[in-house]
Parts: C-alpha cells; sequence; structure tokens
C-alpha cells in the first residue's frame, strides 16, 4: 500500500515536536548552582554535534555500547559511514542524522535508566572527552563566569547529554526523550527526536521556567537545522558553521567562530580521496558481513 501525505502530516510532525521540546524542558534537571552570583536574565544554549563536541555524540555513545556487546560490527560499520559522511561533507543531512540516531535509541530498549547513565560515564573519558572542542568549552567557561546558566540543546539521548553537560560544569542538558517504564526503556521516543523547532521550544520553556530575557541570551550551533533556536536569542552565533549557516550568519552579522583550522585544510585537499576510500571500505566490511 503506498502512503500519500495528507493535509494532516505537517501538523502531526509540528506537535510531535512541539511535544519533544517540552519533553526535553521537563526532563532538565539544574545541577549545582554557580558559585559566582547569577545572573538571572541570560543564559547561553549549546548545540552538541560539532559545536561543543567534534563529530556526533550519538556515534561515540554507540562506539561505547558496540564494545559491551549491545549490538554487532554490522551495525557500527553502519554507523561509522554515517558518521563519516557527517564529518566530510559537513553539513548534517537529516536523514543521514535521524536514522543513526534512531538506531542508537533503538539499542537502548529493554536497558534500565540507570545502566545507561552509569554507561554513559564511561564512555565519556574513553570517547567523548578528548573530542571537545577547546574553543567552544572557553565560550562556555565565559558565560558560566558571569554567572549565567549554560544548557546543552542536542538531538542526542538526554542521559548522555547530561553527563556531558555534568563533566564539563555545566547547568544542565536539553535532549531526546526516551521513554521507559518502570526504569526500564522501551525504546520509542516520547514525541519526536530534539531538533529544530523542538529545541526553540524547550530553550522557550526554559526560559519561561527561570524568567530569562531571551533578547540577553546567547545560543551556539553549527547548523543551519538550529536557526529556530539561533533566530530566538538576542546574541546567536555560529560555532563551526555548515556551508548554509555561515551564509545565513553573514547575511544577518552574527558572530561566526571556527575551531576546525587545521583540520579544514585537510578536509579540503583530501575530500575526493578519503570519500572514495571510505566508500570501498564501507563496502568491504558489508561484503565480508554478508558471505
Amino acid at each position: 500500500m503506498s502512503r500519500e501525505s495528507t493535509p494532516d502530516q505537517p501538523r502531526n510532525l509540528q506537535s510531535r515536536s512541539l511535544l519533544a521540546g517540552q519533553s526535553a524542558a521537563s526532563a532538565a534537571e539544574m545541577e549545582d548552582a554557580l558559585s559566582t552570583a547569577p545572573d538571572t536574565t541570560a543564559a547561553a544554549f549549546f548545540d552538541v554535534d560539532n559545536t561543543i563536541m567534534q563529530g556526533a555524540s550519538i556515534f561515540h555513545l554507540a562506539r561505547g555500547l558496540h564494545r559491551r556487546k549491545f549490538f554487532t560490527t554490522g551495525d557500527i560499520a553502519k554507523a561509522a559511514w554515517q558518521q563519516f559522511y557527517f564529518r566530510i561533507a559537513g553539513v548534517e543531512d537529516p536523514e543521514h542524522i535521524a536514522k543513526a540516531r534512531a538506531s542508537g535509541l533503538a539499542f537502548i530498549a529493554g536497558h534500565t535508566v540507570q545502566e545507561l547513565q552509569e554507561i554513559g560515564e564511561e564512555i565519556f573519558d574513553e570517547n567523548m572527552a578528548h573530542k571537545i572542542w577547546p574553543g567552544t568549552r572557553a565560550l562556555a567557561q565565559w558565560h558560566l563566569d558571569r554567572g549565567q546558566q549554560v544548557w546543552l540543546v542536542t538531538a542526542a539521548p538526554v542521559e548522555i547529554a547530561s553527563t556531558i553537560a555534568r563533566r564539563l560544569g555545566l547547568t544542565g542538558a536539553l535532549g531526546t526523550v526516551s521513554e521507559h517504564v518502570d526504569g526500564v526503556y522501551t525504546g520509542e521516543l516520547v514525541g519526536e527526536m530534539l531538533h529544530g523547532e523542538g529545541k526553540a521550544t524547550a530553550v522557550k520553556a526554559i526560559a519561561e521556567r527561570d524568567g530569562l530575557v531571551l533578547d540577553e541570551c546567547y545560543a551556539y550551533s553549527d547548523s543551519h537545522n538550529d536557526l529556530p533556536m539561533l533566530s530566538l536569542v538576542g546574541h546567536p552565533c555560529a560555532v563551526n558553521p555548515d556551508k548554509a549557516l555561515r551564509a545565513y550568519a553573514k547575511s544577518k552579522d552574527w558572530r561566526i567562530r571556527d575551531y576546525r583550522t587545521g583540520r579544514k585544510f585537510v578536509v579540503a585537499g583530501a575530500k575526493a580521496a578519503l570519500a572514495a576510500g571510505a566508500t570501498g571500505g564501507a563496502w568491504k566490511i558489508w561484503r565480508k558481513r554478508r558471505k
């Protein structure tokens, strides 16, 4: 049976995005109070993937879960190809990222919330700590030093996002909320992944809850998909931006920060060769597995 779009589908998608943002805000927990006198009107909101951290956090999580036998080598090979595309293309393809994250969330079905939280701490040390961009980390610290809240806002599971925030000494995290019953994951999401308009909804909910003035707030992202969040605040900043976001940021005279300097020249010069090599390698992995 063919599936045709109906007039209700955009409305349903919008409502699911709204639910994702509301769920993320409800699930967020404030970390220890900042030692600096708090600035009660301003906060900073940071995307994670390629903004705070090099690459996709869900891929780094997947690597750690693979070591712990959550899934097969074939699964990780597929995730590796999606991660390669993300890093070399320098732009989020919604379809690729959605598939990677949806697969990653499905792997936790049947596991407990406590188990993932404990494993997340170990995985941060193994795969993520050395991937943090020092320049973006310094930006976050700049806000903390001024007594402002600093939140991560990401499509990654809120549990791993909260671990990253806690280990970096940030206020908290807004992320995709996975359904769990009696502390056990069902493999379903509450609403939709926290993406696009969902991020903006989550930020607005935090601002309303904490009495923040959005015109005095800051937002940081690498992706044009986060324009709803960036456009919401008075001080948007493009960090390691994709092509579309860089062009938009320039047209709006937004700040741009790029911490990829050395890597950018390598990617520019070797893009075609790397793409060819990676494609061949991916095929070899899959063919070997199919024999």
